[in-house]
């Protein structure tokens, strides 16, 4: 577990623009129930999260269609809702940070940490508008 005062930024950097954060099963049961869109982002403290996942997140909303709904866990502090969220993506394994576009309480696409380390944040954020253009 980290010290609230230390994830309080990277948490921000997502509901600053509109991300709801979930923290317990239920309300990742609750956000996955809703129809249309809904993207779901697992933040986490690594680099990769800071340089990568959440500007490229950021950026992808500049566009057109967008996801109707914007949530996010946080890895290593809501582990229930994490674990939660984490067994909605299966068949993918669980990896932090990692992105994922559900459809009507479906995956439609998924973004794994392996696609977000090393990548720049305009090359992720491409990744989510192409899925936003195909199912929002």
């Amino acid at each position: 577990m980290y010290p609230a005062e230390l994830i309080k930024p990277m948490r921000e950097e997502l509901t600053n623009i509109g991300f709801d954060e979930l923290h317990s099963s239920e309300d990742v049961s609750n956000a996955l129930a809703k129809s249309g869109t809904t993207l779901v982002v697992v933040n986490s403290v690594c680099g990769c999260a800071a340089a990568n996942a959440r500007p490229g997140v950021s950026y992808s909303l500049q566009n057109e269609n967008t996801p109707e709904h914007l949530v996010t866990v946080f890895a290593g502090v809501d582990s229930e809702a994490t674990n939660s969220a984490r067994n909605m993506m299966i068949p993918f394994p669980p990896s932090s940070p990692s992105i994922a576009l559900f459809k009507d309480g479906e995956l439609v696409h998924m973004v794994e940490r392996h696609h977000i380390e090393g990548r720049p944040a305009e090359m992720i954020s491409e990744n989510l508008k192409a899925a936003y253009n195909d199912h929002c």
